[in-house]
């Protein structure tokens, strides 16, 4: 039997016009986003579909539409029969996959994503902070090089673990430009600035991990119907207990992705399905591991094309 996980991104795989094909021909789809503009008390589904970029790239809107549209990609694929046994999500991508495994009720994660956004924004204005892709050198040069540049208000250092060449680094947004010209001095490929407007997973943003756990404890969660791959420790959990803790954690950690990859190599996964938007996450494990089948789900046609893959037609 073919053993398939989940795989839910995070920002910056977001784009204007996501999840409107889900939303104009399928109920359930179209239900997910009017029950998410129902908590949030604005219309998320325009800024979806129409933008403008700017708009939707605020991270109080990346977030719960990210959310949205991977939702909308795991009830379809679910009413199509597939399901996974393991799951993981990149940064926000983890309360998707909470969302999955049943450890969080929608509405409530609509609701903290949403919040959870405006806490990092908060954290700091935009302007101040950004990340940057740090392609081809590796991560222990690329740790001391941050940690040379980085002052009390002058921080920069590795955000998002992607692979074993790829890191992304977060911070002030001079420290970060200076750290991704060192980079490419040191022998990096490319320094590619990426698109949001908070220096996520940095120690920037614990004036939004202290909010983000006041509103995580008043939250109930649930033990989980099938192992997350946490961030924060690239381990499996399973009880509700563990999923708040690491959603707490996270905030000022980071990403431990290619770790994550390894586990989802140690667990014999033959297949990756990434739900929602954008290819990046099955992007890296096919360059990880090359045995994983790897599968994205975010319009009709791509379902209809990893449906077909997956039921081996």
């Amino acid at each position: 039997m073919v053993k398939v996980a989940f795989v839910f991104p995070g920002q910056g795989s977001q784009f204007v016009g996501m999840g409107k094909d889900f939303y104009d021909h399928v109920p359930s789809a179209r239900e997910l986003m009017e029950e998410a503009n129902e908590v949030l008390g604005y219309d998320l589904a325009s800024i979806c579909f129409n933008g403008p970029e700017e708009t939707l790239r605020l991270t109080e809107n990346t977030q719960p539409a990210l959310l949205v549209h991977s939702t909308m990609a795991l009830k379809i694929l679910r009413e199509n029969g597939i399901d996974s046994v393991l799951a993981a999500g990149h940064s926000l991508g983890e309360f998707s996959a909470l969302v999955s495994a049943g450890a969080l009720q929608f509405k409530d994660a609509v609701r903290l994503v949403r919040l959870r956004g405006q806490f990092m924004q908060e954290a700091v204005p935009v302007g101040v902070g950004t990340m940057a892709a740090i392609i081809g050198l590796e991560i222990d040069a690329l740790q001391e090089l941050c940690d040379q540049i980085s002052e009390d208000s002058f921080i920069v250092q590795p955000a998002n673990l992607n692979s074993p060449v790829q890191t992304v680094i977060a911070g002030h947004k001079e420290a970060v430009e200076q750290a991704s010209e060192k980079a490419l001095k040191a022998g990096a490929k490319k320094a590619v600035p990426l698109p949001v407007s908070a220096p996520f997973h940095s120690v920037l943003m614990k004036p939004a991990e202290l909010k983000l756990q006041k509103e995580l404890e008043q939250t109930e969660f649930y033990n989980l119907s099938y192992p997350i791959i946490t961030n924060i420790e690239a381990k499996p959990i399973t009880k509700g207990s563990e999923a708040r803790s690491a959603l707490i954690k996270q905030v000022c950690s980071p990403v431990r992705w290619s770790e994550t990859m390894q586990v989802l190599v140690d667990q014999e996964i033959d297949s990756v399905v990434e739900l929602g938007s954008g290819k990046v996450l099955s992007g890296l494990i096919k360059r990880f591991n090359r045995n994983i089948n790897c599968y994205q789900v975010g319009d009709r046609e791509s379902l209809s094309n990893s449906l077909a893959a997956l039921n081996g037609n």
